[in-house]
């Protein structure tokens, strides 16, 4: 862990934002410090090498921003992320990290980061990054804004119940609802009931359509016949 003493004249009124830069590769660490330092608007005040340090030096410093790489030994940046959003200081995360799946995103999101960034982003859009993250602003790498939208536009899944699909199973193989009644020792109405909870979470209007889909989704089995 390590601190650097502020001793510009612009620091602490206000009109720098005050940052520390957490990760466990040295040169890495190193490489980010030396392309914020020249930038005016910006003050470099302590530097850390896992999530533990990062989180004592947010309560010692009370930095604007926390650049946190996401894997780190002792506390990785998740923990750290969360530790430092429960915590007194107005501190807001920013992960620049390599890794752009979608669990690491959803875990530093859910963690309380302001921000996700691959390392691969140029001073130019760290800087500006930065800005927006002290501001209160979310920030999201291009790759990593693809991704979530990519989600957001798949269709949301759909879950059956246990009986739903022993009801729409025993459709598939041919059985009216009475049959499927005696087969499962149900009224026919309710074997009606649920095969309309079916057609709705399914969108479909009829039995034929309800399995058709229910396989294509991989809910319901395609078995052969004897």
């Amino acid at each position: 862990m390590k601190t650097t003493p502020d001793t510009d004249p612009a620091a602490g009124n206000g009109e720098r934002i005050r940052v520390i830069v957490v990760d466990d590769h040295t040169v890495m660490r190193a490489g980010v410090v030396a392309l914020l330092a020249p930038e005016p608007t910006l003050t470099i005040v302590g530097e850390a090498d896992n999530g533990r340090e990062a989180v004592a030096l947010v309560e010692a410093l009370r930095p604007d921003v926390a650049l946190i790489d996401l894997r780190m030994p002792v506390m990785d940046g998740v923990a750290a992320t969360a530790a430092v959003v429960a915590g007194p200081a107005a501190t807001r995360v920013l992960i620049l990290t390599t890794y752009d799946t979608d669990v690491e995103i959803e875990r530093a999101v859910e963690a309380g980061a302001i921000g996700y960034l691959l390392k691969d982003t140029t001073r130019e859009q760290l800087v500006s990054a930065i800005h927006s993250a002290a501001r209160g602003e979310t920030v999201l790498a291009p790759r990593v804004a693809e991704r979530l939208v990519a989600r957001m536009r798949q269709p949301a899944p759909v879950a059956l119940t246990a009986r739903e699909l022993d009801v729409l199973s025993a459709v598939a193989d041919g059985l009216s609802n009475s049959d499927i009644g005696r087969r499962l020792v149900i009224a026919e109405a309710t074997v009606k009931t649920h095969l309309l909870r079916v057609f709705a979470k399914l969108d479909v209007s009829d039995r034929t359509h309800a399995v058709v889909t229910a396989m294509e989704r991989g809910l319901l089995v395609r078995r052969e016949r004897d």
